[in-house]
Order: C-alpha cells, then sequence, then structure tokens
C-alpha cells in the first residue's frame, strides 16, 4: 500500500505561532463499525520542541515523552535541575515512518507503534461504547470519547494537579502548567469536540483546547496522523482480544475489528446481535 503523502509539523506550527503552548492532534476510529466502541486518539507536543517558541517549560527533554507504556512526560525533571532554554536540542521532527493509519498496513501501524507513543509529549486514547453510542449518537459520543482523551493527555502533563505536576517540585512550575493555552487540530470538518465540551456526560477538562478542524488531517498533519495510528491499533489489539473470547468467536472480529464484513452480518444474522453491537444501527 504506498504512501502518497507524507504528514507535516506546518499547522502545528502555525497553532504554536498564535502563542499555543500546546497543540494535540486528534483522530476517530470505529465511526462505521457494527460492534465495539469508537475510539479517538489524541497526540500532544510542546509547542516549544517545534524550535523557536518560548513554551512554559524547558529542559533538554521538556515535552517528550520517553514512556511508551504510558506517554507520560519526563520534561518537568529536567526543568527542575535547571535546564530552561532548552538550547542546543533539535525541534521536533515528523516520526519516521508516520502517515494516514488508513494508508499503512496493520503491520507497519504495528511495528511505529512504540516509536509514536514516545515522540508525544503524551498521549491517550478515549473511548464511547456500544450503548453510548446507542443511547447518544454517534457524534455526541465521539465528542465525549474525544474529550475523555484530551482529559487524560492532560492528566499526563500535569495540568490541573495531575501525575506530572508535582515533579519539578515549585509552585511557580503547577501554576504555569494550568495556565496553559492548548490548541487542537481535529481530523474532519466537524467539530464535535467544542460540541460535547461541559454537557452533562462530558468529562472535567481542566483546560478547554481551542479546536481547528483540518480535512484529511491525518494526512497531512503529524500529530493528527500519529493519534490516529495510536487509536486505530489501539482498538484494533481490543477487538482482536475480544474475538478470543467463545460468545463473540462467530463474528470474526480478529479479522473486520467490527466492520460490516459479508461474513460478520452473516453471524448476525444467523446468531443474533451480541452484547457489544450498535444495536441502533442497521445491522443486518
Amino acid at each position: 500500500m504506498a504512501v502518497s503523502v507524507i504528514p507535516t509539523l506546518d499547522l502545528e506550527r502555525a497553532i504554536a505561532e498564535q502563542g499555543y503552548d500546546v497543540i494535540v492532534g486528534f483522530d476517530e476510529v470505529g465511526r462505521g463499525s457494527l460492534a465495539g466502541p469508537v475510539m479517538v486518539g489524541a497526540a500532544a507536543i510542546w509547542a516549544r520542541d517545534l524550535g523557536g517558541f518560548s513554551g512554559v517549560r524547558g529542559g533538554e527533554s521538556a515535552g517528550r515523552g520517553e514512556s511508551g507504556e504510558s506517554g507520560d512526560l519526563d520534561g518537568a525533571e529536567a526543568e527542575a535541575a535547571g535546564g530552561a532554554s532548552g538550547a542546543g536540542v533539535a525541534p521536533l521532527e515528523v516520526p519516521k515512518g508516520v502517515a494516514d493509519s488508513k494508508m499503512l498496513t496493520e503491520r507497519k501501524r504495528e511495528a511505529i507503534f512504540d516509536e509514536l507513543e514516545q515522540w508525544c509529549a503524551a498521549w491517550a486514547v478515549g473511548a464511547a461504547s456500544n450503548t453510548e453510542i446507542d443511547e447518544w449518537g454517534i457524534s455526541y459520543a465521539l465528542g465525549v470519547a474525544a474529550l475523555r482523551a484530551l482529559a487524560e493527555v492532560e492528566r499526563k502533563l500535569g495540568v490541573g494537579g495531575g501525575e506530572s505536576a508535582g515533579i519539578a517540585g515549585s509552585s511557580e512550575s503547577s501554576e504555569a502548567l494550568n495556565n496553559l493555552k492548548i490548541g487542537a487540530i481535529l481530523d474532519g470538518p466537524n467539530d464535535y469536540i467544542t460540541k460535547a465540551l461541559n454537557t452533562f456526560d462530558a468529562p472535567d477538562v481542566p483546560i478547554p483546547a481551542d479546536v481547528t478542524c483540518k480535512v484529511k488531517g491525518d494526512r497531512h498533519c503529524a500529530t493528527v496522523a500519529t493519534a490516529a495510528v495510536i487509536a486505530k491499533v489501539t482498538r484494533d489489539r481490543l477487538m482482536v482480544e475480544l474475538a478470543a473470547q467463545p460468545q463473540y468467536a462467530p463474528y470474526e472480529w480478529a479479522h473486520n475489528k467490527g466492520y460490516g464484513s459479508a461474513a460478520h452480518r452473516d453471524a448476525i444474522a444467523e446468531f443474533g446481535p451480541s452484547d457489544l453491537h450498535r444495536l441502533s444501527w442497521h445491522l443486518v
């Protein structure tokens, strides 16, 4: 599968130039699936790591996540040691191999997954279940899933007293973290994130993101492409795990990932829908 377009950091830099400290790329996976959750990936970078921006954090590794498991930040430790200028640190580059997740094979997505997690300052995948989709509709479910991801990203960045907030050991650093400006790039034409903000079912987000919608953002923006791959791999792995359970085996989710293949629809017709199917959807 040939990759014809390589994402850049051009839009991320344009947003950083507007005074934002953090840029978060968002992309969804599972919108059209018949079963399982819809997920939205979020991949955050520090504006200062793009080069030429002051930001609020410093140090040699400020903002670049080093844990493939959690996507957590290690930059505050460097700040505590006194590094504030980031001098000598090469600007963040587009991660090698990243592209629109739909243009990458499953094997390629798996191969670059750990590297993409480590490239981010913080990352998360938010989900909305099949029952939430049935209750709320897909657009609002996507918005809640995205806000769940954003809330987790901000927790990892230490915003609002999250797990990294106390590493620097100073009230000044905590205050700075709670006064960040966060810009977002959302794949597609519709801002379902802002629409869901502050609604009854949405999670609390310490700092709402100012969202820029970008059609085909997963092809053109490195943070969005990164979020897309992380979300895709995360959801695919879940569907494969579920497929191994006897009650879900007839639906062949390991192959179709919950989407409407002929074999999947035939199984629904024969065995009926499972508890993980979206009952409000046309299943057969």
